[in-house]
């Protein structure tokens, strides 16, 4: 993923084939997508990362920008915990290796109301 733009996802994940069920971490995606809705904030005090992800070497694959403002910060927190155990769980299943790159959290702030990361950062803006 380019620095700063944004992406469906912080690492692809390939879709099922026909007749599998998606990957677990596919549905867990698109729930903390919907938790994070559209970021909306009135000040960057209410913006902050959440790590997203698991590199095959423990680390996050990326940071996901959300705000206080919009977003239950608990389930939010649970969903990518969720997600991240997801994320480990298929890695170790196929096997991936990874870079293993240390990903910075990039930081947030407010933008046009609404909680961006900061240039240069890895991860998700909300569209």
């Amino acid at each position: 993923t380019d620095a700063g733009a944004p992406s469906a996802a912080p690492a692809p994940v390939a879709g099922a084939p026909a007749g599998k069920p998606a990957a677990p971490s596919q549905g867990l995606w698109q729930q903390m997508q919907a938790e994070i809705g559209s970021a909306a904030c009135d000040s960057p005090s209410q913006c902050k990362t959440v790590a997203v992800g698991h590199k095959c070497c423990g680390r996050p694959e990326s940071y996901a920008a959300w705000s206080t403002k919009s977003s239950d910060g608990a389930k939010l927190a649970k969903l990518a915990a969720d997600y991240t155990a997801a994320r480990k769980a298929e890695n170790e299943n196929s096997g991936m290796v990874s870079n293993c790159m240390m990903v910075q959290d990039p930081g947030t702030t407010c933008s046009a109301q609404r909680c961006v990361l900061l240039n240069g950062g890895a991860g998700l803006n909300v569209q």
